[in-house]
């Protein structure tokens, strides 16, 4: 498929999607957020592809939704209009493979909801981020969802209703990213944990991010027993005994394509 608002490239078992409007702070259009999904889909239906990272051209991740896309809609034209800016939030979460967000400039409104959709995130030092739709009379309602997830109630309200800014290090320290890095380090230390998922067993570490998912909105008792089921499942995988005769023989295992 050919892009218009994004890159998309493939190496070796990692695949990039860079947001790519460059005058318009790589902001949400229609035409990007459909453009984004489908990338997203396209790679996860990619059988070489194990890992998928999100990042952003120019000088920023995403500074949000596209205002210019904002008057003059029906309720119902708006209700499609956002659920196509929020579609993305889903399609990772139901994904087997996992997705990294490497954010750097500015991540704001919707671009803070695409870093909190994403799986695992690392941030540029400097990288500033919010949830700022509060400031012009409205709210990150999508946003809220992921973000509510990644950090607690009241550190997830305090920037949805205040709409202040915080640098990576303080949504290092939230929760919201895993690691923050030195500007110039941000394309390798991705790359890095991408290519470290990539050489972990593509039926285990599938398997085990749509579990998380599954499981995350169960109530205890349940959520147990459904993970134990799921590590039932997966130790009668052939990767299981290769893993687990890899280790005791001292050797490398090699993993099943999934």
């Amino acid at each position: 498929m050919k892009y218009q608002t994004l890159v998309v490239e493939k190496k070796d078992r990692v695949g990039l999607i860079m947001l790519n409007r460059l005058d318009h702070m790589n902001t949400f259009s229609t035409a990007l957020a459909k453009e984004l999904n489908a990338a997203l889909e396209e790679l996860e239906k990619d059988g070489q592809i194990r890992v998928v990272i999100i990042k952003g051209a120019g000088k920023s991740f995403s500074a949000g939704i596209d205002i210019t896309e904002f008057s003059g809609k029906t309720l119902l034209e708006y209700r499609e209009w956002i659920a196509w800016m929020e579609k993305m939030t889903l399609t990772i979460a139901t994904m087997g493979k996992p997705v990294i967000a490497a954010v750097h400039g500015y991540a704001v409104a919707n671009g803070t909801g695409l870093l909190a959709a994403c799986d695992l995130a690392i941030a540029a030092e400097g990288t500033r981020i919010g949830t700022t739709a509060i400031n012009v009379g409205l709210f990150c309602m999508g946003p809220a969802v992921p973000l509510s997830r990644c950090v607690g109630r009241k550190k997830a309200l305090e920037m949805l209703l205040t709409g202040t800014m915080i640098d990576a290090r303080e949504a290092e320290r939230i929760g919201l990213v895993n690691k923050v890095v030195p500007p110039g380090d941000l394309d390798e230390a991705a790359m890095e944990l991408a290519n470290d998922l990539a050489a972990k067993s593509p039926i285990a570490l599938q398997t085990g991010k749509r579990a998380f998912y599954t499981m995350a909105d169960m109530e205890y008792a349940k959520a147990l027993e459904y993970m134990n089921e799921m590590m039932a499942e997966l130790c009668t995988t052939e990767d299981a005994k290769e893993g687990v005769d890899a280790f005791l023989n001292k050797r490398k295992p090699q993993w099943k394509e999934r």
